[in-house]
């Protein structure tokens, strides 16, 4: 029932122009994804608003999306959302968003990116050499509480 309410949500409001995911946005102007990029400990904890191109999303699930700025370039910022509380749709891919969330640090040891590479590479159907990840990372990413997909 969920994915059919879900379904018909998205063809009635895709025919409006944008998609609306979530809770409304609250701010007003969105920060720089590369200003976040910059800076991310300046960020962490407070809420945050970003406004890009879709480049990636989970292919599964939907419970994520990459986000890099209007132009294409830099560093993508990932919005991750639980589980079926937001499903970002497939045809999102190319298209400009605008997301909001919590800007929160993750510190994984190398085998929690080992497994966090793994899941992606999975859920998306890419190989993946448990080889390549070498050590514990950093990452930064926006618990995502609302997204506008446009156009």
């Amino acid at each position: 029932m969920r994915i059919l309410t879900s379904t018909l949500l998205l063809c009635s409001l895709a025919a409006a122009g944008e998609l609306k995911l979530g809770k409304p946005l609250a701010l007003k102007q969105p920060t720089p994804i590369a200003k976040l990029s910059a800076s991310p400990d300046a960020y962490v904890g407070k809420v945050v608003q970003v406004k890009g191109r879709v480049v990636d999303l989970c292919q599964k699930m939907g419970c994520w999306m990459n986000l890099v700025d209007a132009a294409g370039e830099g560093s993508p910022v990932r919005i991750k959302v639980k589980d079926g509380e937001i499903v970002f749709p497939k045809e999102a891919v190319g298209k400009m968003a605008v997301a909001e969330g919590k800007f929160v640090r993750l510190d994984l040891t190398r085998e929690q990116a080992i497994a966090m590479a793994k899941h992606e590479a999975e859920e998306n159907g890419r190989a993946f050499d448990p080889a390549s990840i070498t050590s514990g990372k950093t990452i930064y990413q926006i618990q995502g509480t609302g997204a506008v997909i446009l156009e």
